[in-house]
């Protein structure tokens, strides 16, 4: 699949990672795009439903709401472990071009995206699952340039292999993923230090951690709050 020039743009509705992930989690005798309650699910299966979002969450959170209330749900979260890059020719008689990209996901991502419902995690129907995965991302020269593109605008994504898949279905799941090096009273900051990230995703990590109940927030240093362990 990687070897052959990506399909004309807009040839299909659906994006091909989606509809990789779809067609790698479904089994015999499972029934995709099934209407319910109002929604389209991506897959229906007697054991519960299964629905991929390789997007923003706050673009599903009522449908997540609303679905978890009457049945088993599993939500499928795709995170890049490894990614390569396909840059479609500028002009006629270049050539397309491939690299690895040196930029790695890691699970912790998942943060930016669950703020738009952490309090699920703490439902009996409602599991997350963070597929770790091979892609490749088409992009093409739009001459846009933005500070992040330098004109070079994404097209699609393409799943190449599913690496692992991380199961969360309790807040203690979740809570399973702060660092064992903390102190027993901490800040982002130091959440951002032990994790090797951002601070913004050890932000976004304890606002998740403190609604479902696994951190809490005890005083303040300086102008930080505190949190530590429930």
């Amino acid at each position: 699949m990687t070897g052959n020039s990506p399909h004309r743009i807009g040839e299909l509705n659906e994006q091909p990672l989606h509809a990789g992930l779809k067609n790698w989690y479904a089994r015999p005798g499972d029934r995709v795009e099934v209407s319910l309650d109002g929604f389209v699910v991506d897959i229906f299966r007697e054991e519960g439903l299964i629905e991929i979002q390789t997007g923003s969450f706050s673009n599903i959170k009522k449908k997540m709401h609303r679905l978890t209330a009457n049945y088993p749900l599993t939500l499928v979260y795709p995170i890049a472990a490894e990614k390569w890059l396909y840059k479609l020719a500028k002009e006629e008689g270049e050539e397309d071009r491939r690299r690895k990209s040196p930029k790695r996901g890691r699970v912790e991502e998942v943060f930016f995206e669950l703020v738009s419902f952490p309090e699920l995690l703490a439902e009996e129907n409602f599991t997350l699952e963070v597929a770790l995965i091979q892609e490749e991302e088409v992009r093409r020269f739009s001459g846009r340039k933005m500070w992040w593109n330098n004109g070079w605008e994404r097209v699609e994504r393409r799943l190449i292999e599913v690496v692992r898949i991380l199961s969360f279905s309790t807040p203690g799941d979740l809570g399973n993923l702060l660092p064992e090096d903390l102190p027993p009273e901490f800040t982002t900051r130091d959440l951002a230090g032990a994790l090797e990230s951002s601070r913004s995703l050890a932000q976004k990590m304890a606002y998740c951690l403190r609604r479902v109940g696994e951190i809490e927030q005890v005083g303040k240093r300086g102008r930080s709050y505190l949190y530590m362990r429930a």
